[in-house]
């Protein structure tokens, strides 16, 4: 949890977000959690009540700073689709959490964050239809099942073909990719699907995971990504999103490294939305 922290330190030092951009957010109420997670799952969680199997299967001890953080997670996921439709974009330190399924969390995520701030904002009526662009190596295999049938949610999931989880759910579209794809094919999968994608769907929010497990120094990436690759595919996603005038929220997705380096990778959202905003005049 100490990458949240220094990826703050990160931006401020490289002067990619300014105090007043900031916005702290307030743990995810319990009826926004519940239009995805049932009760009996999310009090499970917070009194430290799940079984062995399913903390097993989530993989992170149900400590209470943990619990602190998850229910903040969300409500910031929630804050950040808000500000982005209010600013055109907003970036998110954390989120991502895309292996949670309504009533069991799986590969290191609890609740599903994008799921939640998806059904909020259309329980609202602040959206009609949502597009889930996700690009961590691994599916968004629960947000897809979510989802599933749903026809306000399109969900694009390009992840690694050989990556957990072995058992992929069916997005509305999957872009498996080989291992050792590297910087150009990757970035020629993504360029040929999402223009397109994004014109067809005429999306009223984009919510994009831009996990940086890609990256060929990940210990769970299998991609062959370099930082100038991730920090292209970050341009390239919301340039897309803005020239059409389409409101984009990022979240950080997955990343596994030593801490230095994961904080500089998480980084490069911030400095792809820097300088887009710059460009479209945000």
């Amino acid at each position: 949890m100490a990458k949240f922290k220094l990826l703050r330190e990160c931006l401020e030092a490289r002067s990619l977000a300014r105090p007043e951009q900031f916005h702290q957010p307030l743990p995810c109420p319990r009826r926004w959690l519940e239009l995805v997670h049932p009760r009996a799952y999310h009090q499970a969680f917070a009194r430290g009540e799940l079984d062995r199997h399913a903390q097993r299967r989530i993989g992170l001890p149900a400590t209470h700073p943990l619990v602190r953080r998850t229910w903040l997670a969300v409500g910031g996921t929630v804050m950040t689709a808000r500000l982005a439709l209010q600013h055109g974009l907003a970036c998110h330190l954390a989120g991502g959490t895309h292996h949670a399924f309504p009533d069991y969390g799986s590969g290191f995520c609890i609740f599903n964050d994008i799921a939640v701030a998806a059904k909020v904002l259309l329980h609202e009526g602040l959206v009609q239809r949502l597009l889930v662009v996700d690009l961590d190596v691994h599916q968004g295999d629960a947000t897809a099942w979510i989802f599933a049938g749903d026809p306000r949610v399109f969900t694009f999931s390009a992840h690694g073909a050989s990556n957990f989880p072995s058992r992929k759910q069916r997005s509305d579209l999957d872009l498996p990719l080989p291992d050792d794809l590297g910087d150009q094919g990757y970035l020629h999968a993504i360029g040929d699907v999402l223009p397109e994608l994004l014109d067809r769907e005429r999306p009223d929010l984009v919510l994009y995971n831009a996990g940086v497990d890609p990256h060929r120094d990940d210990r769970l990436g299998k991609l062959g990504l370099s930082d100038e690759g991730l920090l292209q595919r970050d341009h390239l996603v919301i340039d897309a999103c803005l020239r059409r005038n389409i409101p984009l929220a990022s979240v950080i997705g997955g990343g596994y490294d030593a801490m230095d380096a994961l904080v500089q990778r998480h980084a490069l959202v911030f400095r792809a939305a820097c300088d887009q905003a710059r460009l479209h005049g945000l």
